[in-house]
């Protein structure tokens, strides 16, 4: 890198060949993170159009290809799918805000490839290793939801707004049990740094993690994740047999695969992120050979995977809730729980440092 960066202060002058670089190594890392995530959004579909189909005794996709190889029939469906997108027209209806119509799939994917900057990968592959990680976390993942209101309200509709109003008091209500869930996170590692919140569960073994500790609070965690990114059994926003499809219903074309794109991107996120908070991130299950030998990333990308796939299976699982069972579920159990266990983790905090070097405490508290 260093040859490089010193070809572009020759070419261009120190000042402006040093600021250049700056701004093509920042790139490079960015289209490093943004392609794999794409495709992984793109894959995320065929996996769980197959998953489900298994699940349910049927095949799922299984007839496009890859150049005529048999045994990848249906993994070309995602590319498939994508090609049909583009080359649908974006039909805008008649009385709709244009501008905002257009810019709602915008701000709504946005944040969800933004978030990714300050999600370290292993303790060296990090875009912005900053301080205030989670606090920028939580900023970025609450933008979202004003994409579903601008589209619901854009697209100059009662159904679309109902569902854009509907997925807007859904966020925001379980938005609160995921903030208090991650407080306990923040007291027991002391950082708002994601690199650092991995490294306070180092240890011999998962009993490290804060999982352990934490249980309900991962659990809270978790569910609340599957309810912002508005899937089932949460997709009231979305309910096709009640509202249409919600606030994207009067979507076509790209516009309205953008949507679900920042919902698999968001679904990518949400399992990131528990594996960061809860699992131990890049860190093995167990400080032992053979384990250490494998790469921190691929620990993480399993983690990630393992939570993927309850993500499918609940869809697969669960009828839809209704309404009111939703927001009895976020304001009088997860944020109850979460407040208690605030409370129990500052007691413990505050003990005798004798007492939180004994067994099992020693293992989270140090």
């Amino acid at each position: 890198m260093e040859y490089i960066q010193q070809w572009f202060e020759q070419l261009f002058g120190t000042a402006l060949g040093s600021t250049l670089f700056l701004f093509a190594e920042n790139l490079v890392y960015i289209l490093a993170i943004v392609i794999p995530l794409l495709l992984g959004v793109a894959y995320l579909t065929f996996a769980e159009r197959k998953i489900i189909a298994y699940m349910q005794i049927r095949l799922g996709p299984n007839r496009v290809t890859f150049f005529g190889i048999s045994w990848l029939r249906g993994w070309g469906q995602p590319i498939a799918d994508a090609v049909k997108a583009i080359m649908k027209e974006i039909i805008v209806p008649t009385g709709a805000n244009k501008f905002l119509f257009l810019l709602a799939p915008v701000i709504t994917i946005a944040p969800a490839l933004a978030a990714w900057a300050v999600v370290p990968f292993s303790p060296e592959l990090v875009l912005a290793d900053i301080n205030a990680g989670l606090l920028y976390i939580l900023a970025m993942t609450s933008l979202g939801v004003y994409g579903v209101i601008i589209a619901g309200w854009a697209s100059n509709s009662k159904y679309a707004f109902l569902g854009s109003m509907r997925s807007a008091a859904q966020v925001v209500s379980y938005e609160l049990a995921m903030g208090f869930a991650l407080v306990c996170v923040l007291m027991m590692s002391s950082s708002l740094n994601l690199g650092a919140i991995v490294m306070g569960q180092q240890g011999d073994s998962f009993l490290n993690w804060y999982l352990v500790p934490l249980f309900p609070m991962f659990l809270v965690y978790f569910i609340s994740g599957v309810a912002e990114t508005n899937r089932a059994p949460f997709d009231v926003a979305e309910g096709e047999s009640e509202i249409v499809a919600g606030f994207h219903v009067d979507y076509s074309g790209m516009a309205f695969t953008v949507f679900f794109l920042a919902e698999y991107a968001n679904m990518i996120l949400v399992a990131t992120l528990t594996s960061v908070m809860f699992l131990g991130g890049w860190l093995p299950p167990f400080n032992i050979v053979p384990f250490t030998y494998i790469p921190g990333i691929i620990w993480l990308l399993l983690k990630i995977a393992f939570i993927l796939f309850f993500f499918l299976w609940f869809r697969a699982t669960f009828p839809r809730y209704r309404y009111d069972q939703i927001m009895r579920l976020g304001w009088k159990i997860f944020i109850p729980i979460t407040l208690i266990w605030i409370v129990l983790v500052g007691m413990i905090m505050q003990l005798p440092a004798s007492v939180r070097d004994t067994f099992p405490l020693n293992l989270w508290f140090n």
